[in-house]
């Protein structure tokens, strides 16, 4: 959709018509309406800021020259009183309604307005996420989320961009992820919360560019996108984004981005100063660097970590939400949803002769050499060796193949005793591909053991996790043949893919009907997937070196929503004596400490205090070798929850980050035991209309009259109610265009342009949502949308049922009321033209005609108490006078004195807030004149400047809206 920007280039004319133009009044431009947020002097006029209020270009902005285009401020009681002579006053309530639900709501608003409305089934903890994130506390909605593995962060992403779409803050949205997750997360947004986000990578990118002219910015053209961050790394994307302004941005795995001077960390840079709300999220947001995890707070605030390079903690405590598995409020609220898992189930296998030989020949040589120096020149490189035989063998002999390719070239007796080295055990990896593996053996008889097995009848699936591609490629050929899979059953999934057939895997794993028995994969799968919708049995068929892998594999199955216990095997040589290097029973311990704090922290991210998997290997190693001891290494649970306790004010290295994340967490669970519950309190569902089919029914209704059912031939849309909670209505082409904004395989699978299918329950929506994982259905997106609060097919109905109806046309209608009544709604922006405050106002001619006004807290309940709801009767007896059309006007002036009152406690609170971030960037810059300027802290004194500025413009304008809703006249 287009909109008008700036029209620069040309030379301002004598200004004819330069109204008295301030920020907060309404303007008529371009034949649309639009509120004024800034006004400053040009040559020969005025340059005016303006925000979209009608339709097309609603929530766009737009530049414009008094010069150059007529800007006609807009008299809110000038309006023509049309009687309604509708059935049951449906105009009326549709126009209502409508307006109800396209102004909105404050940002500050306590209440929920949708979150709790969407197909979602929110609890309380994920609530206060999003409460968090909305909080008045923050000047802009800017968090950090970083709940443990399993918890639910798309959730509660989902819950918090649709109360800032609902508050007029979602217009424009990017979701970055990682590729393995696109479609994952874009369902997510689009089945439970009525966010369409188009997919703008890899084939999504070549779509867009059949439709766009080469020269044009996709990010512009479609407001709402998800993309990669492998995309964005390339160049001319870059460029793109920087020209882009954004109401939200999501960056999911936030811990990805935080290395400076990496492409990740540049995109995350650019994009946080261009956007309004920002949400981070990672289970894993500190990786042992604290430069690292500092960097995640500047892009949220650059106040947070103060010049001397220490965090601020009461900022990162507003900042940042963490609970975990066995947080209180996490605990007592997600019931049989999440089963507890088993502890772990360790396979011990007895080696083979050959894998004897293989871990003799790796100690003697490599690892604990006789002669006390290992071939070549990497002393470390025998652990590799180790770490692929553990593995597998077709891992052993691709890493002795590639260390054979590396010395061919090289000369001298050191080359040649590692060559020789080399191909000693180049000779036994062959040897042990010829005579099997007793870990495949052990594998094969445990997938046996529970289900896994070629045929209909064997539904049991299981997911098997490696490393190394080269052991994937192995296993899935092995399994194949040892246990009379057909092709299909067992898929590879690695980073080496492409990212649609990544996700098409991925897709097919989730659905009931895949012919996937057994996913083999690498680590790729252990960051955001879900695996556990159809599976609960989860192999390590080489265990990592790392708690954070560990965990985040096993969290691929143990998640909400998981109902069977959760099983975790691993497969480990058991040598009866020490033939092999080092102490393998080390890697066991590792699991087993998960475990405990699995289930004792629900996170195990502090045990070691390194927060990468890269570090904590290089630990395991050293370990594995016996020159460090393993419970020095890696804590117990309680010495971590014991270190959490011990945090003071602010944090600097690794060990007192650890804690900060920790301490949130516990602090959480304080609060929650002093206050009872902090979720959020929902609105509560406020609509003249009982339910969301009833409102779209209705309005198709007026839209196509009362003949929707009619084909498009007879002028309908082939509207059915099935009477099962399902409809479905034939989209003509205007509601078409609208269809190429929502996910395309969404859209292209269930032939959406041909037919719309809805879900018009919570109940049925959510059931369908199942059914496409469960049923015979190729692809996991539903049968059927729910038809939620947000949902772009009443929107459209809406729009086309109240299209005759002129923005300076009111409807009256008459109702249980004893005087003429004007209903009236009264907003308040800011400098940016964003709502801060919204006010409804009753009034009233006395008897003596005086006309009085009453705010009043809900005007739905206001309006069912005049008899105006879905049992109304119109008896046609409204009539329109001049006298009513000049009681609005006087109406409209009785309200200003009631938002005089509002204006000023809007005042005192945007002060407040602004006071308090002025506070603080004033004592950071206090203490920055005291600190080495390095080129971090130039680059916050720069991100401080642009957020004063910012923040100035949160104050309220001094002319709130008054719009006339309805004229209520009594029945005779």
């Amino acid at each position: 959709m287009g909109h008008p920007g700036p029209l620069l280039g040309f030379v301002p004319m004598a200004d004819t018509h330069a109204p008295d133009l301030a920020p907060g009044v309404t303007v008529e431009a371009r034949d649309e309406e639009w509120l004024v947020t800034n006004v400053t002097s040009a040559r020969d006029g005025k340059l005016v800021s303006l925000r979209g209020l009608s339709e097309l270009v609603r929530d766009h902005t737009a530049t414009l020259y008094t010069a150059l285009d007529k800007v006609t401020r807009i008299d809110p009681a000038a309006v023509t009183v049309e009687p309604d002579a509708s059935a049951g006053f449906r105009t009326t309530r549709l126009w209502i309604e409508s307006m109800l639900r396209s102004t909105p709501v404050p940002l500050y608003q306590e209440e929920l307005a949708v979150a709790e409305e969407m197909l979602a089934d929110p609890l309380d903890y994920q609530l206060d996420a999003v409460k968090k994130a909305l909080s008045s506390d923050n000047t802009r909605p800017r968090m950090l989320i970083a709940d443990a593995v399993g918890l639910g962060k798309t959730l509660e992403i989902g819950m918090i961009l649709a109360e800032l779409i609902r508050r007029g803050r979602g217009e424009r949205i990017l979701v970055v992820t990682p590729r393995h997750v696109l479609e994952q997360f874009q369902q997510e947004l689009w089945t439970r919360f009525s966010v369409p986000l188009v997919r703008l990578d890899s084939l999504g990118i070549q779509k867009v560019r059949q439709r766009l002219p080469i020269s044009r910015n996709p990010f512009t053209y479609f407001p709402r996108v998800i993309v990669s961050m492998d995309t964005l790394k390339q160049a001319k994307y870059r460029t793109q984004l920087e020209k882009s302004r954004w109401d939200a941005v999501v960056i999911d795995e936030i811990h990805n981005f935080t290395n400076r001077g990496t492409q990740n960390n540049q995109l995350a840079r650019t994009l946080a100063p261009t956007t309004e709300a920002l949400l981070l999220a990672s289970a894993t947001p500190h990786n042992g660097d604290p430069d690292s995890f500092k960097e995640i707070l500047r892009l949220l605030d650059p106040t947070s970590v103060l010049p001397s390079g220490e965090i601020d903690t009461s900022v990162a405590r507003r900042l940042i939400i963490r609970r975990n598995r066995r947080s209180q409020e996490v605990a007592q609220v997600v019931g049989d949803k999440w089963a507890d898992r088993d502890d772990p189930r360790h396979i011990l296998v007895a080696p083979t002769e050959v894998e004897r030989a293989i871990g003799e020949e790796l100690k003697s040589t490599w690892t604990d050499p006789d002669s006390g120096r290992s071939p070549g020149e990497n002393p470390l490189f025998g652990w590799t060796l180790t770490k692929a035989n553990l593995s597998s063998p077709a891992a052993l002999k691709e890493t002795l193949a590639n260390r054979l390719k590396a010395v061919a070239q090289k000369t001298g007796r050191r080359a040649d005793d590692e060559r020789a080295a080399l191909e000693r055990l180049a000779g036994l990896a062959e040897r042990h591909l010829d005579e099997g593996s007793s870990k495949l053996d052990a594998l094969v008889s445990y997938l046996e053991e529970i289900g896994v097995g070629p045929g209909k009848r064997n539904t049991t699936r299981a997911v098997v996790f490696s490393e190394r591609v080269a052991t994937l490629s192995w296993l899935k050929e092995s399994l194949e043949e040892r246990m009379g899979f057909k092709d299909g059953a067992v898929r590879i999934l690695h980073g080496g893919l492409d990212d649609t057939e990544q996700l098409a895997i991925i897709d097919s794993f989730k659905r009931e009907n895949s012919p996937i028995k057994v996913l083999v994969t690498g680590d790729v799968a252990s960051e955001g997937v879900n695996l556990h919708e159809q599976c609960h049995h989860l192999v390590h068929f080489d265990i990592p070196w790392s708690l954070i892998r560990i965990q985040q594999r096993n969290g691929r199955i143990d998640r909400y929503g998981q109902r069977h216990t959760p099983q975790i095997v691993t497969l480990l040589l058991d040598p009866a004596d020490e033939s092999t290097p080092g102490d393998l029973h080390v890697l066991q311990r590792l699991v087993d400490r998960e475990a405990e704090a699995n289930h004792h922290l629900g996170d195990s991210s502090s045990l070691m205090g390194r927060y990468t998997a890269g570090e904590e290997e290089k630990v395991v190693q050293k370990i594995l070798a016996r020159e460090r001891d393993f419970d020095e290494e890696v804590k117990t649970p309680e010495q971590a929850e014991e270190d959490a306790r011990g945090l003071g004010s602010t944090a600097d290295g690794a060990d007192d980050i650890s804690s900060l994340l920790d301490a949130l967490g516990l602090s959480l669970e304080d609060i929650a035991a002093d206050e009872g519950s902090s979720a959020a309190a929902p609105a509560g569902r406020q609509s003249l209309f009982p339910d969301e089919k009833t409102y779209l029914k209705e309005a198709l209704n007026a839209a196509f009259h009362d003949q929707p059912s009619a084909s498009h031939a007879g002028g309908g849309v082939s509207w059915r109610d099935h009477g099962n909670d399902t409809a479905e209505l034939a989209p003509p082409p205007d509601l078409q265009r609208r269809l190429d904004f929502l996910p395309q395989d969404y859209v292209d699978y269930r032939h959406v342009k041909e037919k719309v299918v809805l879900a018009t329950s919570e109940t049925t929506g959510a059931d369908l949502l199942e059914r496409a994982k469960h049923g015979s259905s190729e692809s996991t997106w539903p049968s059927a949308h729910y038809l939620g609060p947000l949902h772009p097919v009443t929107e459209w109905a809406v729009d086309r049922a109240l299209a005759n109806m002129s923005r300076k046309e009111i409807p009256a209608a008459t109702a249980d009321v004893d005087a003429p009544a004007v209903l009236l709604m009264g907003t308040l922006t800011n400098r940016r033209g964003q709502v801060i405050s919204r006010s409804f106002i009753v009034s009233s001619p006395t008897d003596l005609g005086i006309m009085t006004a009453d705010a009043i807290p809900d005007p739905v309940a206001w309006l069912r108490g005049c008899g105006l709801d879905e049992r109304a009767i119109n008896p046609r007896q409204a009539e329109v006078t001049e006298d009513d059309e000049k009681l609005v006007r006087r109406a409209v002036e009785a309200a200003r004195g009631i938002l005089s009152q509002t204006v000023e406690a809007a005042d005192v609170d945007a002060r407040r807030r602004i006071d308090e971030f002025t506070e603080r960037a004033d004592r950071w810059e206090e203490l920055a004149e005291g600190a080495t300027r390095g080129p971090q802290v130039k680059r916050s004194e720069q991100l401080i400047e642009r957020e004063r500025k910012l923040v100035s413009d949160f104050t309220p304008s001094p002319n709130p809206l008054i719009r006339p809703v309805v004229l209520l006249v009594p029945k005779r």
